[in-house]
């Protein structure tokens, strides 16, 4: 295996990436709209990986709901975006858990269906007035407690159902004035305030399995890199004052916030300490560019990859018509449904 996650172009394998993946040896799939058509092609498609990798490997997605919903309608359920959990939170708090940890649930049975077994979910992104609105309502609040429970919620539910979670994006994405996937963000914040609100939101989440990377600048710890790219982030901030022990992954490596060709960001990313790049746009030069700068997986980095593979578990039983019609009752009120009816 080596140290990446890789997309690829459509709903099915080209010779050409059939041939890369053998070769390549990616860590994991992520999956995107483009690689859906349909239920039975996008289980062909997760099988046709494993095969061609030759074993149980990861596969990925973005399952948040919301606007970052990768399986949605007409095929799949439509869930609420984060804000509508924190918005029942704020009524009841116990409601406002229990309606997050069951989303998760509900979206886990939608995805082990077809054999994706990881969910870059939940974020702890903290936003704060005159943020960039990529965060926005994909956002559970603005108090680092509220965030982190909710978030917390959101991870249970998923490895009830047999998904691992990815927590995102640490240490912070929502003081970011721009949006990372045009241009670098740069956080001009200082440390105890960073501490505070943002890293705070993360501290109790550390134990999590996975963790994603904010493609942004904190000067008050280093005034050039971002966190994905930054030796003095990990170690400091992700590692220690976090107290993250888990498979550290970056964003998407070839985001507009990143600079340098895909090999020299990918092996900037390595060398700051993250142990796998996530590439995700299907590009086969580039794809190609990533695999040649991953090294293969090994030491600490290994280890962190085993030591989350082996939180998966077989889903939990659920009695899905009951569940659904518990988070429909549970929700109603503070999200309009994809029918329109409150």
């Amino acid at each position: 295996m080596r140290a990446f996650i890789t997309g690829i172009g459509g709903p099915a394998l080209t010779a050409a990436e059939r041939q890369f993946l053998q070769e390549a040896q990616p860590w994991g799939l992520i999956i995107f709209k483009r690689n859906v058509a349909d239920g039975p092609s996008l289980r062909r498609l997760v099988d046709e990986f494993r095969v061609a990798v030759g074993r149980d490997a990861p596969v990925l997605i973005d399952q948040e709901g919301g606007r970052v919903q990768r399986l949605g309608p007409p095929h799949w359920p439509s869930y609420p975006p984060g804000a509508a959990y924190g918005a029942l939170y704020d009524l009841d708090r116990n409601s406002g858990l229990a309606a997050a940890r069951l989303g998760a649930r509900l979206m886990a049975v939608d995805l082990t269906a077809f054999g994706i077994d990881v969910d870059c979910a939940p974020l702890a992104d903290v936003p704060v007035p005159g943020a960039d609105p990529i965060v926005g309502d994909r956002a559970y609040g603005t108090d680092p407690g509220k965030v982190a429970a909710i978030a917390g919620a959101i991870a249970a539910g998923l490895l009830d159902g047999g998904v691992l979670p990815v927590l995102k994006h640490i240490p912070g994405h929502g003081r970011a004035t721009a949006d990372s996937h045009q241009r670098l963000p740069v956080v001009d914040t200082d440390r105890a305030t960073l501490a505070a609100t943002d890293f705070a939101a993360f501290r109790p989440l550390a134990a999590l399995p996975l963790a994603m990377t904010a493609h942004v600048v904190f000067t008050a710890f280093d005034p050039l890199a971002p966190a994905t790219t930054s030796a003095t982030i990990v170690r400091d901030v992700i590692r220690d004052s976090i107290g993250f022990k888990g498979l550290l992954m970056s964003d998407d490596i070839s985001m507009g916030a990143l600079s340098g060709a895909l090999g020299e960001r990918t092996a900037a990313a390595l060398a700051a300490g993250c142990d796998i790049v996530l590439h995700c746009n299907g590009k086969m030069p580039e794809m190609l560019a990533v695999a040649a700068a991953a090294p293969l997986l090994a030491g600490h980095a290994a280890r962190r990859a085993a030591a989350a593979l082996a939180m998966r578990q077989a889903a939990k039983p659920i009695e899905f018509a009951a569940a659904q019609a518990e988070f429909g009752n549970l929700m109603a009120g503070v999200w309009q449904t994809a029918q329109g009816s409150a």
